[in-house]
């Protein structure tokens, strides 16, 4: 079998596709009224502030932030719930993002913009129906947002290969350690740079990389 790179595979597959983007850190969050109410009118208007019960519930690095940073981050989340799969809403994920805006799959080496970003949301949850994310460290910096988290979900799609054909999933689950970090201007995304674990993603679905047919054997 032939070793294929981990960048070939990754863009070849397009699994960079934001790390699935869903919010699903805190259960009670992602199913928060506010940010359901802000995902129904397409990310035209900016979402509710957050309440101090939700900024208490998130794991936030530092829990003093400014009425701008509190902004910023509303975005973020909301970017994150509209990504869940059980609710995915790709215009409002789109229009968040200026009219430049660019996200970045800094692994695969792969950048959507436009109206490629529209392409994000239902890719992930054609392969992980119930996608989400699970967000563990929060930093708020300004017009900077870092986070640490991981991308979970049931491998229950198809995977196209980058050799033909597809990957079943059979059901497997999927939890890949991922760091995200979006840069904002005036409320809009203008890049969102997400670095996925896809060893372990991969590893996670059944695909793994054919490290016997790599070793040198002169």
């Amino acid at each position: 079998m032939k070793l294929l790179s981990r960048k070939s595979i990754t863009a070849a597959t397009a699994v960079a596709v934001l790390g699935g983007l869903t919010i699903a850190a805190m259960p009670s969050q992602a199913a928060s009224p506010a940010h359901n109410t802000a995902a129904t009118h397409g990310g035209t208007a900016p979402p509710p502030p957050l309440t101090a019960r939700e900024l208490a519930k998130l794991p936030l690095t530092d829990r003093h932030l400014t009425k701008h940073e509190k902004a910023n981050l509303a975005v973020v989340l909301r970017d994150y719930y509209v990504a869940e799969g059980s609710h995915i809403d790709v215009p409002t994920f789109v229009n968040s993002f200026t009219k430049d805006g660019v996200f970045n799959d800094m692994v695969s080496g792969v950048a959507y913009r436009g109206e490629a970003l529209g392409t994000v949301l239902p890719y992930m949850k054609g392969l992980f129906s119930d996608v989400h994310r699970e967000l563990k460290r929060i930093t708020v910096n300004g017009d900077t947002i870092s986070i640490e988290l991981s991308i979970q979900g049931t491998f229950d799609g198809r995977l196209q290969a980058p050799t033909g054909g597809f990957v079943k999933g059979k059901g497997q689950k999927v939890d890949a350690p991922t760091a995200d970090f979006w840069y904002l201007k005036n409320g809009k995304v203008t890049t969102f740079n997400c670095f996925v674990g896809y060893s372990k993603m991969y590893s996670d679905m059944g695909v793994d990389f054919d490290w016997a047919s790599a070793v040198d054997k002169h």
